[in-house]
């Protein structure tokens, strides 16, 4: 024999003069009952197959590792290629069935096990060396069947989750589109909710991306990994996102149906975004509408109309619904009065840190040191900016009469920049646009 795993002939391993591996195969029959009744000792999931397979296909691999590790201890050779196919076929029709892959593994190493102690029992004092050769061809084709189960199992779950996916992002599509997904979630296997929570979510950066010499692109990957994975366990049902580094959509599948979804349940997901804030390590703005199935495309325009509105007028992070933006939602749809009402803050274009010190101000309560927060400025920084808006617009943002005119003004201001952006200022964040989303 040559290659780094064959053993001269006259080194096949003896226990008490007899070749360990006819030792195997004459004991072939009692090891396979002996293996079958472990597995479903020590691995319950083999307890809970049907009969027919357990009798079946299970034994028969039994069977087939059995006679493939005495062969290995005939020969000195690992199994080849056709060998490995045969291991790699089993291991994906266990993955397709649902099996674990630890169960997978452990199966074959219990079944290791039960060859050891058959033949080890035979050995002599005087078979030291080949006890020690046994051993090391063991451990040699536990190692190839590890890796071919491993591959053959992946393999396949990839093939699986590619499909599943597939179907899903069928599915979040079809929803988006409007009409009914009934179709789409037969196909997906996805038991439609009578409601969906329907989140537009504005994600802030991590802290890792704002670190000079940090690769950016997977802090923030691992950011969204964070944010899907906690969505999915937070979650009863199938949720579906699309999600990018500055945010997306993500529909949550909830039992209350939209007519009655109340303060418990808004406290319910408020509780919900501050959570997934902390787990992605992020600042969350999240707008949120309810819909049921056949309503989710309208909800999604509008939740994202929110979001846009909530951060335009300076909301810090939180869960906003309509109703906590009604004002500024109302003022944003074109009406003659809207364009008179943002001609109010014209005076304050060349210094968009006069609006953004308006915008803080009012959203904080008129709390000037919240202002200062959040602008990371100091007070006295805010009651200056806050006067100087007064000088070039005549609207005092702590007097009461004034407060009502400047929250239109802003929203009116806001909104017209959006639809008319200026080349010289950002453009207003646009509600997105998902007919073209990827999960």
């Amino acid at each position: 024999m040559t290659g780094s795993n064959a053993v001269e002939p006259d080194r096949v391993p003896r226990f008490g003069g007899v070749p360990v591996h006819k030792r195997l195969q004459s004991a072939a029959g009692a090891l396979e009952r002996a293996v079958m009744v472990r597995l479903v000792e020590r691995l319950p999931v083999y307890g809970t197959l049907p009969a027919e397979q357990l009798g079946g296909d299970i034994a028969k691999q039994v069977a087939h590792g059995i006679r493939g590790f005495a062969a290995v201890l005939c020969t000195g050779e690992m199994p080849g290629q056709a060998e490995a196919a045969v291991i790699r076929e089993s291991s994906a029709r266990r993955a397709d069935e649902g099996v674990p892959l630890e169960a997978v593994v452990g199966a074959y190493h219990l079944g290791a096990e039960e060859c050891a102690a058959q033949v080890f029992s035979a050995a002599e004092p005087g078979d030291l060396a080949d006890v020690l050769l046994v051993q090391r061809q063991m451990l040699a084709y536990l190692r190839m069947v590890s890796c071919e189960v491993a591959a053959g199992y992946v393999q396949e779950r990839q093939t699986a989750l590619s499909d599943e996916q597939v179907a899903l992002q069928s599915l979040l599509s079809r929803l988006l589109e409007g009409g009914s997904p009934q179709y789409a979630a037969d196909r997906a296997g996805v038991r439609l909710p009578p409601c969906y929570l329907v989140l537009s979510i504005a994600v802030g950066p991590h802290p890792d991306e704002l670190v000079p010499g940090v690769n950016h692109s997977v802090a923030a990957r691992r950011k969204l990994r964070r944010l899907r994975n906690e969505i999915q366990r937070q979650t009863t049902g199938v949720p579906l996102t699309v999600l990018s580094g500055g945010g997306g959509l993500a529909l949550i599948p909830y039992e209350t149906a939209p007519a009655d979804f109340g303060p418990t349940d808004r406290a319910r997901l408020s509780r919900l975004v501050e959570q997934l804030g902390l787990m992605c390590g992020a600042e969350l703005l999240a707008a949120a509408t309810t819909a049921e199935p056949e309503g989710v495309a309208e909800a999604a325009r509008l939740a994202g109309e929110v979001r846009a509105v909530a951060e335009a007028s300076g909301r810090g992070p939180g869960l906003y619904l309509l109703d906590d933006v009604l004002l500024e939602y109302q003022l944003s749809r074109p009406s003659p009065a809207r364009a008179g009402l943002a001609a109010l803050l014209d005076p304050l274009d060349a210094r968009p840190e006069l609006l953004d010190t308006l915008r803080a101000f009012l959203a904080r309560g008129l709390d000037r040191r919240q202002a200062a927060a959040r602008l990371q400025v100091h007070p006295n920084t805010v009651d200056y900016r806050l006067r100087k808006a007064t000088e070039l617009t005549g609207l005092d943002a702590s007097r009461g009469a004034d407060i009502l005119t400047l929250r239109a003004a802003l929203a009116a201001h806001d909104a017209v920049r959006q639809a008319k952006p200026d080349a010289n200022r950002p453009a207003m964040p646009q509600p997105p646009n998902w007919s073209s989303a990827q999960t």
